[in-house]
């Protein structure tokens, strides 16, 4: 079966780009070298928002801010078609001190987000010395279970008819005068119209010479998880770069690191024993609890937290929607419509040009 559009990756982000193409009309095969959505996709904690949004760059924070807008209904639809509910819940998120006040406070102004100073609540941090100073809240961030949501939305690309090929690992491109006429896999040779590129940290060795300036590679991260008989805490923590995020049915999941490992994932114990002490150094009550599951995924990191959005720039029906590091999941919703709004010739709603490949 010969489709108008393959797709190499079935993360979230070529799921959703799947979906939206499909949605279109089009007839689309997506080739997963493991299985749908078990890599970074699946990996990570599903805060709908960058941890410190004043840190990163606006092609960041104005990519996420208008993903996050789609979410309520992207995730309602997905519940309605598949049957499966990817847990969109507005928990807020209360930011615990060392954080710049100033930053935080003229970003939120400026990008007019709702804030407000909370004090430290009595149940975190054992040594009431710690919880001097004052939180910041921020009711209007969401998050969601990440693999109900790849679930639901795997479930919704088969239904309106897209092949998804499992453990097919692409081997080579084949391309002839500036354009790809099959893609090499260990499960054969397939052929389209078009070929879309959202392989994640995998993405640069798939597109080989072709890669150009691409700088997509693996960062390690490693998470926890605990269970409570009901949710712990109402919201979800951050405390410089470590979350805590309580799910409805009183998991609680803590992470991640960030290392530099290739593409090595395996846990290790150093990460779990820093991540197991500085949770419980937040959330006292974790003491009496054992980890459930510790797992590490391969974030496919990219210059600035920067992704790369659209065609590439010598091949003509290739395209590129990759390097999300670490708000894949966030940006998903956006990213799917920005690729194929670029694929169709529909308007963007935004300036995208920071997000081409050069």
């Amino acid at each position: 079966m010969k489709s108008d559009v393959i797709v190499v990756g079935a993360g979230i982000i070529g799921l959703a780009t799947a979906a939206r193409l499909l949605a279109q009309g089009a007839a689309v095969t997506l080739l997963e070298r493991s299985l749908i959505g078990h890599e970074s996709s699946w990996a990570g904690g599903g805060i709908l928002s960058p941890l410190h949004p004043w840190n990163y760059a606006d092609e960041v924070t104005r990519l996420t801010d208008y993903s996050t807008l789609l979410f309520p209904s992207w995730t309602a639809e997905l519940h309605d078609k598949s049957g499966i509910d990817p847990e969109y819940e507005k928990s807020g998120l209360l930011m615990l001190p060392p954080y710049d006040a100033v930053a935080a406070r003229r970003w939120c102004s400026k990008q007019n987000i709702e804030i407000e100073q909370r004090s430290i609540p009595d149940d975190l941090f054992e040594d009431n010395a710690e919880r001097t100073g004052q939180a910041l809240f921020f009711p209007g961030i969401a998050q969601v279970r990440n693999p109900r949501l790849l679930r639901a939305l795997s479930i919704h690309v088969t239904q309106l008819g897209g092949r998804i090929v499992e453990h097919c690992t692409v081997t080579g491109l084949k391309i002839v005068h500036r354009q790809v006429q099959s893609i090499a896999s260990t499960g054969g040779d397939f052929s389209a119209g078009d070929y879309v590129v959202s392989a994640g940290a995998w993405s640069n060795s798939i597109l080989g010479s072709h890669a150009a300036n691409l700088d997509i590679k693996p960062v390690k991260g490693q998470m926890l998880l605990f269970k409570y008989d009901s949710p712990p805490i109402r919201t979800m923590l951050v405390q410089n770069d470590l979350y805590l995020i309580p799910r409805r049915d009183g998991y609680l999941l803590a992470g991640s690191t960030l290392e530099d490992a290739g593409f090595d994932k395996r846990p290790t114990r150093s990460a779990h024993d820093h991540l197991l002490t500085h949770a419980c150094a937040i959330l006292p009550s974790l003491g009496n609890k054992s980890v459930i599951r510790h797992w590490a995924g391969l974030r496919p990191a990219s210059p600035n937290n920067i992704p790369t959005i659209g065609r590439h720039p010598e091949v003509r029906n290739l395209f590129i929607n990759s390097g999300h590091f670490r708000y894949g999941v966030t940006m998903a919703p956006a990213s799917a419509e920005i690729l194929v709004n670029e694929m169709t010739g529909i308007p963007q709603p935004f300036d995208v040009s920071p997000y081409r490949m050069r």
